[in-house]
């Protein structure tokens, strides 16, 4: 153990997740005020910069039955990136990136889904500045609670890595000392609040 290690500082630290419902089947609507739709990247290669988008909405039909029937529909609005650099989230806005003014939402549609256990597989269409690729992202059932409103309430958490010069976000910049200032690959993650439908 490292002189800076914590003992119990782990990921593990949160409390243990709730259970109200054993089935997550039905239909839902993504909480937008207690989910998370984020990105990171490196950056000179010494470096991770993290990201999200702070608008967007969602939908997912769970089948725990039979996973194939499941669906899931998310809309970002590209305009609400957040870097915490507002420089910074002005050029990823710009032609050189996203490209807001003509493209000002990126979507994801799913096509499959598998389970395995509290873990999904979500396989979908991904557009973003109106080019269109299949990703998949592994998902993981974080917890069920009713809240004190009376909803009831499903967690997932997921994560994927594309290339973004798959969907057209190829500019960069080569360093002097090799490498490039931004990487290809980019993770996505999902912190996900979605409340049943009555």
């Amino acid at each position: 153990m490292g002189i800076f290690s914590q003992p119990g500082v782990q990921a593990e630290a949160f409390d243990a997740p709730t259970t109200a419902i054993h089935d997550v089947s039905g239909d839902y609507t993504l909480d937008v005020s207690h989910s998370r739709v984020g990105f990171a990247a490196r950056h000179a290669m010494v470096t991770t910069v993290r990201g999200s988008f702070t608008q967007f909405e969602g939908a997912a039909t769970i089948d725990t039955g039979t996973p194939a029937n499941s669906k899931v529909s998310l809309q970002i609005d590209t305009g609400s990136i957040d870097t915490g650099n507002k420089d910074r989230d002005a050029h990823l806005l710009s032609g050189d990136f996203f490209e807001n003014a003509a493209h000002p939402h990126i979507t994801f549609e799913s096509t499959h889904v598998e389970r395995d256990g509290d873990e999904w597989a979500i396989t979908g269409d991904l557009t973003i500045k109106g080019v269109t690729k299949p990703v998949t992202v592994v998902f993981e059932e974080s917890g069920s609670a009713k809240d004190p409103f009376g909803n009831t309430r499903v967690g997932f958490e997921g994560a994927t890595v594309i290339n973004r010069s798959d969907w057209g976000l190829t500019f960069n910049a080569v360093l002097e000392t090799g490498g490039v200032m931004v990487s290809d690959k980019i993770k996505l993650d999902f912190d996900i609040s979605a409340i049943k439908n009555v």
